[in-house]
């Protein structure tokens, strides 16, 4: 049920905040944003493809990573396709848009990450890190959300830049919160 239920968040803050203001999430997820903006692909198919050899390559270290990790993905996707009506119901500041989607996915994830479950993706791939290294994960989110951000720079106006980097802070301190104290 919190796979379903964080998905669900996942969809609404993509479509509801961030995509109507050309706004980017990190990880696999802004990748797939940047490649909607520029190519129309669709985003939930999009992260599907990018996201599947990382299940791949985390199902060898922990099996039961994979599985679980893929229901999210493919509910995350399906949300994210689903709810593409919602890019138009909206209509915020950029402001508005990174702090209200921001807290809206860090919640999905939060809530998914804390039932032992994600998007697949750099969620998956942060929550490899952090429980190898025992670095708290909201702080790896942010680090791998923030290269790729920083990546897509060189394609962003400088305002959807930094309405971007807010948007991932926000996903991750809400992401933190959501989580709370729950081994991985």
């Amino acid at each position: 049920m919190a796979t379903i239920i964080g998905s669900l968040l996942l969809g609404i803050g993509v479509n509801g905040f961030l995509v109507p203001n050309h706004l980017i999430d990190g990880g696999v997820l802004g990748i797939a944003l940047i490649l909607h903006y520029f190519f129309d692909f669709q985003t939930g198919v999009t992260m599907v493809a990018l996201s599947l050899p990382i299940c791949l390559i985390a199902s060898k270290n922990k099996r039961g990573y994979f599985f679980s990790n893929l229901q999210g993905l493919m509910f995350s996707s399906l949300f994210i396709d689903l709810l593409t009506p919602l890019r138009h119901q909206f209509f915020v500041s950029h402001l508005t848009s990174a702090l209200i989607g921001g807290v809206i996915i860090g919640t999905g994830v939060g809530l998914m990450l804390r039932y032992k479950t994600s998007t697949g993706g750099t969620d998956l791939l942060a929550k490899i890190i952090a429980e190898n290294f025992t670095i708290n994960i909201a702080l790896t989110i942010i680090l791998i959300d923030g290269l790729i951000v920083l990546a897509g720079f060189t394609v962003l106006a400088l305002d959807t830049f930094l309405y971007s980097c807010m948007a991932i802070a926000i996903v991750g301190l809400t992401t933190s919160f959501i989580k709370g104290k729950s081994t991985l």
